[in-house]
């Protein structure tokens, strides 16, 4: 009889119930493990540490070292699929998993989250606009290019790090001496930064979000409010269109996040990410489907859920460290609570050190003004012990 989901099976599972394994033990991770409870689904972490967010809730947690080959390989061998909560697992060392585990996304389409140049030689090879930009060797590269001038690391980066905006020449050079890969990009003159994800199974069955607006500060994602307050509905079509046709032709399985500007001209492409993303958290309690169930079905290439959203708004306020140890934050729950029954408050594990992603909530509702107040008062309260805070 054939097996069930693509025929993957699994000797430790019953069947019908394949292995998902996810490198990563993050944030992302934790909240997989929750969709995957529902599901049914079979699901193993690989983790760094104990403390790892996922870590700390799900027992079929592997503790190791994703860059050492024999520690990938082994925590493959217990898998149907491989998946990740983050790109930056070396490609050369996903070509050693044994073929018997497939690899979602793969390692050839995951190269475009891991290598920024590469990602914008392939987007703009596809007629997709994209920031200008230039490899980076040399600071009179830098100088050709033109001020100002947005510089990157070609690899590592996310949350604002390996990002530098420099107006000169002064500030340009102590980042080309670091030594690292770089690229430059125009500062893009924007009105706001939006973010699309859609998710593609390996059957080639698609499904995509509503278009979001995203509010950065200092590169961190702080706000995201769903759907974008008054985008042309023309321009939120080709936006989703846009994210499917990627999702396409990089032969994405799994979730594709890609962020975009919404500028004069047009829309631009700024990043991509191929795993579940801040920018979809929303979704938990405010799409039909949340995208970490989403993300399960489609590398399980399961028929995909539906992404049409339960409320008119939602608004996801990330909740950062700022004061306090996790029991103070703990202790704020009540004032929150009892202050806004309808806040939803999701915390991942982590230590609160300051500026770092500890937690979010999701607020839903019918007036984007008055959605946006009651998540950012319950992020801040959360985070300062104030409703006033930052």
């Amino acid at each position: 009889m054939a097996a069930p989901y693509g025929g993957m099976t699994s000797p430790r599972n019953p069947p019908g119930a394949p292995r998902v394994g996810m490198v990563g033990g993050g944030q992302l991770a934790r909240m997989t493990c929750q969709a995957a409870i529902a599901l049914g689904a079979g699901f193993r972490v690989l983790a760094g540490s104990s403390s790892d967010s996922a870590a700390r809730v799900w027992a079929d947690t592997s503790l190791g070292d994703y860059r050492d080959a024999a520690t990938l390989t082994a925590f493959a061998a217990g898998c149907d699929v491989l998946t990740f909560d983050h790109e930056h697992i070396p490609g050369d060392l996903l070509r050693q998993v044994p073929p018997s585990t497939a690899i979602r996304p793969a390692p050839e389409a995951l190269r475009y989250t891991q290598d920024k140049l590469a990602m914008r030689d392939r987007l703009t090879a596809m007629g997709i606009r994209c920031p200008r930009y230039a490899a980076v060797r040399s600071l009179a590269d830098v100088t050709k290019f033109g001020f100002p001038a947005v510089l990157k690391a070609v690899s590592g980066g996310y949350d604002g790090k390996g990002v530098w905006v420099c107006r000169d020449e002064a500030e340009a050079a102590p980042v080309v001496a670091y030594g690292i890969d770089l690229l430059a990009e125009e500062l893009v003159r924007f009105s706001r930064e939006l973010a699309v994800v859609a998710a593609r199974s390996p059957h080639n069955q698609g499904a995509v979000y509503p278009i979001v607006e995203t509010v950065q500060v200092d590169g961190i994602c702080r706000e995201v409010i769903a759907p974008a307050p008054g985008l042309d509905k023309e321009i939120a079509v080709k936006a989703q269109a846009l994210a499917l046709r990627i999702a396409a032709e990089l032969e994405v399985t799994g979730l594709l996040a890609v962020e975009l500007f919404e500028t004069r001209d047009g829309l631009l492409v700024n990043e991509l990410a191929m795993r579940p993303h801040n920018t979809a958290h929303w979704t938990i309690d405010g799409a039909r489907t949340s995208q970490f169930e989403q993300h399960l079905r489609a590398v399980l290439d399961l028929p995909l859920g539906s992404t049409a959203a339960t409320a008119q708004v939602t608004v996801m306020a990330n909740v950062l460290g700022g004061t306090g140890d996790e029991w103070e934050i703990f202790d704020r729950y009540i004032h929150v609570m009892a202050a806004d029954p309808g806040v939803k408050i999701h915390m991942y594990g982590k230590e609160p050190l300051p500026g770092r992603k500890i937690g979010h909530v999701t607020v839903c509702g019918t007036d984007v003004a008055d959605v946006r107040g009651r998540a950012r008062r319950a992020a801040s309260y959360l985070r300062w012990g104030s409703e006033e805070g930052e």
